[in-house]
C-alpha cells in the first residue's frame, strides 16, 4: 500500500478530485529518445464505483496494529528509524512470505465475472488463517482488507460489487501485519485476454521494478532508484506517477523514508545496510496526472488511460539487497509462471 508523497506533489494530489475538469490526454515526453511510431492511447470504459460492503470482522485473538485502536485509524508520527534490527528483519521475512503467498492465492481469483469484493473476502480469510491482520483494514478508516485497482485506477482501489470484465487489468496490493511488523507487496493480474498495449504496460512496469531493485546496495543514493525506473519507462513512452512513493516499512506501516519513483538528485539519502522499504512504481499509458474519487482513496489517471504497478518489500544487505516478499520456497506473483526467484543478491 502506497504512501502519498510529501511536498508539492502531495498537495497537488489532494487538490485534484472527481469534479476537476479533465485535462486533454497527452503522451509523456521522452527526452533523448528517437521518434517512434505513435501508439494509440488505450482507454478503458471508465471504471465506475460499485457497492462497498461493510468491513469484515477480525477475531479478538488476532494482534492488531496500533492505528486500529483509534476511531479514525490514524497511525500518528512514524516512530521507526530507517535501519531496522536483525530480529525485526527476520520477522519481516515471515510477514513478507505470508503476504507473497496470499498474493498468489488472490491472483488466482482474477477472472471475468469475479467481483473485487470477492477477492477481498478470499484475502481476508487467508490472512486470518495465518494468524495475521490485514494491514489496510481500518488504516485511516480504509474499509477493506486489500486494495484492488482496476484499469485506470492507479492505487488504493476499494473492493466493491463491480465484476471484472474480460480485458481488465487489476493490481492487487496485499499487506499483512504479523509478529509486530508489516509485509507489503502487489502485482498485476489480467482478467481473460487483454490487448497488446495493456500487456506492454504490465511487462514494462515489472521491468521497471526489477531495474530499480538491481541498483539497491549500501551507499547508493535513493535518487538512483527513480533513475532506474525512468530508464525503463521513458524509452517505452510510459508515464511515471509522482504523487505516490515507496516508503519505509517495518513496525510502522509507512515509515519516514520515502522512495520516489522518478529521478530527483535532491533525494541524496544514501541507502544503508538494514534499511527496509518498498519500491512500487506506477506507470501509465497516457498522462501520469492524478485525480481522486469522492471516497478520498481511489486514485485514477486524469485522462483515464490504463496504469500498472508492482511492489516488493526489500532490505538492504551488506552485499546488495534481499527481497522480503517472496514465499518460503522463493515464489512470488510477479512471475507469471510462479517460478522460483532469487531471494537475495550479493555484490
Amino acid at each position: 500500500m502506497l504512501r502519498r508523497a510529501s511536498g508539492r506533489s502531495s498537495r497537488s494530489a489532494r487538490r485534484s478530485g472527481p469534479r476537476r475538469r479533465r485535462r486533454r490526454a497527452t503522451r509523456p515526453r521522452c527526452r533523448g529518445v528517437a521518434k517512434r511510431k505513435r501508439r494509440p492511447l488505450v482507454r478503458s470504459a471508465s471504471v465506475q464505483p460499485g457497492i462497498v460492503g461493510p468491513p469484515r470482522p477480525v477475531p479478538r485473538h488476532i494482534a492488531r496494529p496500533p492505528y486500529v485502536r483509534n476511531a479514525r485509524g490514524e497511525p500518528g508520527p512514524a516512530r521507526m528509524s530507517p535501519v531496522r534490527p536483525a530480529a525485526e528483519i527476520e520477522a519481516m521475512r515471515r510477514a513478507g512470505a505470508v503476504a507473497a503467498e496470499i498474493l498468489l492465492i488472490a491472483g488466482r481469483q482474477v477472472a471475468p465475472g469475479v467481483t473485487t469484493d470477492a477477492i477481498d473476502e478470499v484475502v481476508h480469510a487467508e490472512v486470518l488463517a495465518r494468524g495475521a491482520y490485514p494491514s489496510p483494514l481500518g488504516y485511516r478508516t480504509f474499509p477493506k482488507s486489500v486494495c484492488t485497482s482496476v484499469n485506470e485506477v492507479i492505487c488504493h482501489g476499494i473492493p466493491d460489487s463491480r465484476p471484472l470484465v474480460a480485458g481488465d487489468i487489476v493490481n492487487i496490493d496485499v499487506t499483512v501485519y504479523l509478529d509486530g511488523v508489516h509485509g507489503d507487496t502487489s502485482a498485476m493480474f489480467c482478467a481473460g485476454e487483454v490487448d497488446a498495449e495493456s500487456r506492454r504496460l504490465v511487462s514494462g512496469t515489472l521491468r521497471a521494478l526489477q531495474a530499480a531493485i538491481a541498483v539497491v546496495a549500501p551507499g547508493v543514493p535513493v535518487s538512483e532508484i527513480g533513475r532506474a525506473i525512468e530508464g525503463v519507462a521513458r524509452p517505452g513512452g510510459l508515464g511515471v506517477v509522482r504523487e505516490f512513493v515507496g516508503h519505509g516499512v517495518g513496525t510502522d506501516f509507512h515509515g519516514n523514508l520515502q522512495i520516489p519513483h522518478y529521478h530527483d538528485p535532491r533525494n541524496s539519502t544514501p541507502l544503508a545496510e538494514g534499511m527496509t522499504f518498498t519500491i512500487e512504481p506506477m506507470l501509465t499509458l497516457g498522462s501520469p496526472q492524478v485525480e481522486l474519487w469522492g471516497d478520498g482513496w481511489t486514485a485514477v489517471t486524469a485522462d483515464r488511460s490504463r496504469t500498472a504497478q508492482f511492489e516488493h518489500t526489500l532490505v538492504v544487505t551488506a552485499g546488495g539487497v534481499e527481497i522480503l516478499t517472496v514465499t518460503a520456497d522463493g515464489r512470488c506473483a510477479h512471475d507469471l509462471s510462479a517460478a522460483p526467484v532469487p531471494r537475495a543478491r550479493t555484490g
